[in-house]
């Protein structure tokens, strides 16, 4: 009898290694398999018991067979009898079968009478405990209908690198959270706002970009108001570089200039934006990577005056006519508020992209996600410092995301400057007069 019994201890210690192993060698398959079916089960036998504990059900009035007291018999043993009544009772919202992600799971709801997709984001956080789960996000693709997308994990821990993007003007510097790519597409959103404190990844996502459009045909613009510590490495890449407010008036003047040459072109072709034209007559892409915003709106004195409003009117000319001429922004800060001055405000509500890092004030978060989700603020108060590279992110889609930006060095972003070197046109050659005329096709 001892001998079946270690037997069957070795053999349960066995399957245990074996699921261990299987687990941590390869966790989608064993997530899959063992994990999902006994997830689904466990949260669909107790939903209703969790959604009475967070506040989902309403009460509904049903018919229902109850015990009711009678007559006291001469024994004192009460008499009972059966009735149908009238009671108010929990009804729960109806839940459809979960269905595995890579990283967990989501599920469908129908809402109740009164209930709106909001009810359920209020108390993501409440589920998330009650399941025992990384976070809960909440979304709804049709009235009546809730999406309840759960993470079992948080899978921005490690982020590998993806290969990539092959698309022009297009460039893959991270991961969602969903697992998805994080990509950076200039022609989907053609404008960016980046905010985060020091050592919060803000500078990491600037190499990564430098990394993915050195070997693109396009021309990067540097705005380094840091006196150029930060982009001066990278100048062999760039094809104009301003370092003071003084130069980046010039800069700024100058692209106001190309855009307003470039619509000529435009208009003599007849075409809408760059992207219509002849590729003989289609200009380069300019992508304008700004560092240290706020130095652009600061003033000293009185003195500084005309020269800000001068560099910001300059700046918002080009955000909200630069996209259809092929000029793009991407303005970095660490300070982004509506005290630096109604100009940032303009130019932030041009700026559809909008990514937060951890910040060092709630201004910044809210100037920068004020107008999405009220919990995408709350997440992004909620970075840690340990976690650089974390940010919340305005996805394409509409909806927001957390998201992880891969390492980039220094060194490797100076690298891909140095061997894409010659894919850099000069300032003059970017500058030079376009044609004046529509070509023999288009005037014919």
């Amino acid at each position: 009898m001892s001998d079946q019994f270690l037997w069957m201890l070795a053999a349960l210690a066995a399957l245990a290694a074996g699921l261990w192993a299987w687990r941590h060698w390869h966790h989608r398959s064993f997530w899959l398999a063992v994990g999902y079916p006994i997830t689904a089960i466990s949260v669909w036998a107790s939903w209703r018991k969790v959604a009475l504990g967070c506040g989902l059900t309403k009460k509904r009035h049903r018919l229902w067979f109850t015990t009711v007291p009678g007559l006291v018999a001469s024994t004192g043993v009460v008499r009972v009898r059966r009735k149908w009544q009238r009671i108010a009772v929990d009804t729960k919202p109806f839940m459809w079968l979960p269905l595995p992600t890579r990283y967990g799971w989501r599920v469908t709801l129908h809402t109740l009478e009164g209930q709106i997709p909001t009810d359920y984001a209020e108390v993501a956080e409440r589920l998330a405990h009650s399941w025992g789960v990384h976070a809960v996000r909440v979304s709804s693709d049709k009235p009546g209908r809730v999406r309840i997308a759960v993470t079992l994990r948080d899978p921005l821990v490690k982020v590998h690198e993806l290969p990539p993007s092959t698309e022009l003007l297009k460039v893959t510097v991270g991961r969602l959270e969903t697992g998805k790519p994080w990509d950076i597409d200039f022609k989907t959103v053609p404008h960016w706002i980046n905010a985060g404190a020091t050592q919060s990844g803000k500078s990491n996502l600037a190499n990564a970009l430098i990394v993915g459009l050195a070997p693109q045909p396009v021309a990067l613009v540097g705005f380094d108001l840091k006196g150029g510590v930060e982009f001066t490495p990278y100048a062999p890449r760039l094809s104009a570089l301003a370092t003071t407010r003084a130069e980046c008036g010039g800069l700024l003047d100058d692209l106001v200039a190309l855009m307003t040459d470039r619509m000529g072109v435009c208009r003599m072709a007849g075409a809408r934006n760059i992207w219509q034209l002849p590729p003989t007559l289609r200009p380069v892409p300019v992508v304008v990577l700004v560092d240290e915003l706020a130095e652009l709106y600061l003033m000293a004195d009185k003195s500084e005056k005309e020269e800000v409003a001068s560099t910001s009117t300059a700046l918002l000319r080009v955000a909200q006519l630069g996209r259809a001429f092929g000029i793009y922004l991407f303005c970095c800060g660490q300070r982004i508020g509506s005290d630096l001055g109604p100009g940032v405000t303009a130019l932030r509500s041009q700026c559809s992209g909008r990514i937060c890092h951890r910040v060092n004030d709630p201004e910044t978060a809210t100037m920068t996600l004020g107008d999405l989700d009220p919990a995408a603020l709350d997440s992004a108060r909620a970075i840690a410092a340990e976690t650089p590279g974390v940010a919340i992110v305005a996805g394409q889609d509409g909806q927001w995301y957390r998201a992880r930006s891969f390492y980039v060095s220094e060194q490797t972003a100076e690298h891909a400057a140095k061997t894409y070197a010659d894919l850099a046109p000069s300032w003059d050659e970017v500058m030079a007069e376009q044609p004046q005329q529509a070509p023999d096709s288009q005037t014919a």
